[in-house]
């Protein structure tokens, strides 16, 4: 039985856990109306978002609007005539910012005249977020041929919900919620937390309705005909008025926000139609998960399970982003920096040094039910900010601000050293100190993730092999940046340290007839002698020897890893192995495209051209969006890739996995010291025959960069260059 079919405290039942069964995490989902998650609509602004259905109604128990980790409307659903509406499609803005559903209405018996038949009304339902509130317009056109009292009724509810509750936790208490407080257009909810703070939401109208209870509310609309009547409603912490002018003004606020930072950083535009609305749908995406935190910029995870700052998640999407806007990466570098550990808890997992794995702010996490007020249950994470900080400089040339994170990159350096000189190997594990924790600390992080051969769950303290690879460029990246401050002694330190700990991957984890590297080392010192994604990440930061490296490659893109959509978490040839699964067999983007930049950091770009298109491929079926993960089913002739019922959209590092994806093909890099760009060996996706980037800043210039494919090979050159600028290195 796995954690979450048990009867489990709330803190013994972390969210990561939660993900574990997609079979229980679709019991939670009405089954009268079961809806596929690309299909469902999302908005955020800030920490707050609102997850709803194409027709914009919340319905589902995931569904809801959300505040600071709270639920703040749990239901809301438009009837006309006391029934559904019929769906004519739902849509989101090329910016994210407005959701828009058109319905009609299904045949109708009206109160004051002759029925009504279907498809004679149109309601149009546009939404957005801004400054945590919701706004929404309700507008009906009456195509009958007679003038019309529409018979209009809005069904609502707020639960105050934490996140972890929607997830399913229990909890033996809550606070005081009471009595909804109604005035002629508006209605208010209020509960008094645990945490001891007052949370309020109130459902305002623009106009009166016929009648309000704590439930519903109904109004007769008169609509004449070839005409529109519109309702305005908000929902947020205070009463307002809702009308026109608000909507209006609230709506060119948070379009000029969002148009502000989609400017940020390099753009890239193509001969490909299609693979331009995918790319500008992806930098919307990321776009509408960054939040401006008083750090800088920060991409949350994903919405809804994790939109709050993960520290993997911010630190792997601003890799990915890092080439076309390094402003992201500062922000991320900023924000852990601030939060980096400074005590021994066992109950949030932290050890001074060590780096944030996730931030919350409902009442649960302040209540101290569940860790993750601030949790540092992540063992790649340290490695990983480490990792980051040496690529922005890099990419940068910013020393400067490499200067001012010393004392923190030290830190974190400090606990790597100390965690591996509690293993007999030198290895980086883990081990959660609490069982209120998560059992399992990579990425792949739920409770069935780790595994030896045969099915056994291992024995910990264990070593992640990815992890070690991520520590080995983590010492290898702070060697470079104390060579340029003069430290040799601590360079020559770090150095030895990244080398000592090739050797140790390459011996204790390399397995010679699978020509692969084992999952992870348990706490026996036995290797997990499991073929699975994790090994393709070595590949990123170049740990492997080249021959190694080849073998390797050869089995990430065989049949039982790659199915033609991207590379599978697990090889079908392994017992546990369900395509199904949240990390045994199943598609992750974000994977997928570490896995091809480690190709392409090993020469093989045609294979990343291969892993591009499949992604790309995907995506057209997912309507632009990766989702955070889809089923690792093999892929057939004519057939769709299926969908993870429960997977969060949109997802940061599965939208930035397309520009990690194009940056390997591309062979593009940023040379911040030097100021130069430097193209190997470039490719072009298949189908594309011009790409640009415009606007990459080297330095204090900004050139546009073009590639063309000219017969059987692909060009580049500078299309602006600014004055002094160091010239572009194309190598073949």
């Amino acid at each position: 039985m796995n954690e979450l079919a048990q009867n489990i405290p709330p803190a013994g039942l972390s969210l990561d856990e939660q993900r574990l069964d997609p079979a229980v995490a679709l019991s939670s989902i009405d089954e009268s109306a079961p809806r596929e998650p690309h299909r469902q609509f999302a908005l955020k602004h800030e920490d707050c978002f609102i997850v709803s259905d194409a027709y914009g109604d919340i319905r589902g128990s995931g569904d809801g609007l959300f505040r600071d980790d709270t639920r703040v409307l749990s239901h809301f659903r438009l009837l006309i005539g006391g029934r559904t509406p019929s769906l004519l499609g739902a849509s989101l803005s090329q910016d994210n910012i407005l959701f828009t559903a058109n319905l009609t209405n299904l045949p109708l018996k009206l109160p004051d005249g002759p029925d009504l038949r279907q498809g004679v009304l149109h309601i149009e339902r546009t939404r957005f977020l801004w400054q945590e509130r919701m706004y929404e317009r309700l507008t009906l056109s009456n195509y009958s041929g007679r003038p019309l009292r529409i018979p209009l009724r809005l069904e609502f509810d707020v639960d105050f919900r934490d996140m972890f509750e929607v997830r399913g936790s229990t909890r033996s208490r809550r606070g005081r919620s009471y009595d909804a407080e109604t005035v002629p257009d508006a209605i208010t909810f209020r509960y008094d937390g645990l945490d001891e703070v007052v949370r309020h939401s109130v459902v305002a109208f623009s106009r009166s309705p016929d009648d309000l209870s704590r439930a519903h509310t109904e109004f007769s609309v008169p609509v004449a005909h070839r005409a529109r009547e519109v309702l305005y409603i908000e929902v947020g912490k205070e009463h307002a008025v809702p009308d026109r002018e608000r909507f209006r003004a609230a709506a060119a606020r948070a379009r000029w926000a969002m148009r502000t930072k989609r400017r940020l950083g390099a753009t890239v535009h193509s001969s490909g139609r299609v693979f331009n609305d995918w790319l500008t749908r992806t930098r919307a995406d990321i776009s509408l998960l960054t939040t401006d935190l008083a750090t800088g910029p920060y991409p949350y995870a994903g919405i809804p399970w994790f939109s709050t700052a993960f520290g993997r998640d911010g630190v792997i999407s601003a890799l990915q982003m890092l080439w076309l806007n390094p402003g992201l990466a500062r922000g991320v570098l900023a924000f852990l920096a601030i939060h980096q550990a400074t005590e021994t808890a066992p109950f949030s997992d932290s050890e001074p040094g060590k780096i944030m794995h996730e931030t919350r702010k409902g009442e649960m996490a302040v209540m101290r039910e569940l860790p993750f007020a601030r949790y540092y249950g992540g063992v790649d994470t340290t490695p990983l900010y480490i990792y980051l900080a040496a690529s922005y400089a890099e990419r940068t040339g910013d020393l400067a601000f490499v200067d001012r994170m010393w004392a923190s990159l030290c830190a974190a350096a400090g606990w790597i050293e100390e965690a591996c000189a509690r293993n007999a190997d030198g290895f980086l594990t883990y081990k959660r100190a609490a069982d209120s924790g998560l059992s399992n600390q990579g990425w792949k992080d739920s409770a069935d993730a780790i595994f030896h051969a045969d099915g056994r769950i291992p024995p910990g303290p264990i070593a992640l092999v990815e992890v070690q690879g991520y520590v080995f460029a983590a010492f290898q990246g702070l060697a470079g940046l104390a060579t340029l401050r003069g430290e040799e002694e601590r360079a020559a330190h770090w150095q030895g340290l990244a080398e000592k700990m090739r050797d140790a991957v390459e011996d204790r984890f390399w397995m010679e007839e699978q020509g692969h590297y084992a999952l992870a080392i348990d706490g026996d010192g036995l290797p997990c002698q499991v073929k699975a994604s994790n090994a393709g990440h070595l590949l990123y930061v170049g740990l492997p020897s080249r021959e190694r490296a080849a073998r390797l490659s050869e089995q990430l893109l065989a049949g039982s890893l790659y199915t033609g959509w991207g590379i599978r978490t697990l090889a079908e040839t392994e017992l546990p192995f369900n395509p199904m699964s949240y990390h045994n067999g199943s598609i992750w983007p974000h994977d997928t495209a570490i896995c091809a930049a480690g190709l392409a950091r090993y020469g093989d770009r045609d294979n990343v051209v291969k892993l591009m298109s499949g992604t790309f491929e995907a995506a057209v079926h997912f309507s632009m969006r990766l989702p955070e993960l889809f089923c690792g089913f093999t892929r057939s002739p004519g057939e769709a890739p299926v969908a993870y019922p429960v997977a969060c959209l949109p997802q940061a590092w599965s939208a930035g996995s397309a520009f990690m994806l194009l940056q390997a093909c591309l062979g593009l890099k940023v040379d911040g010291w030097k100021g130069e760009i430097e193209v190997t060996n470039p490719r072009l996706p298949i189908g594309i025959d011009n790409l640009e980037i415009r606007h990459i800043r080297v330095g204090d210039a900004s050139v546009d960069v073009v590639f063309e494919r000219v017969r059987d090979r692909v060009v580049c050159y500078l299309d602006r260059r600014h004055e002094g600028m160091a010239p572009l290195i194309v190598r073949s």
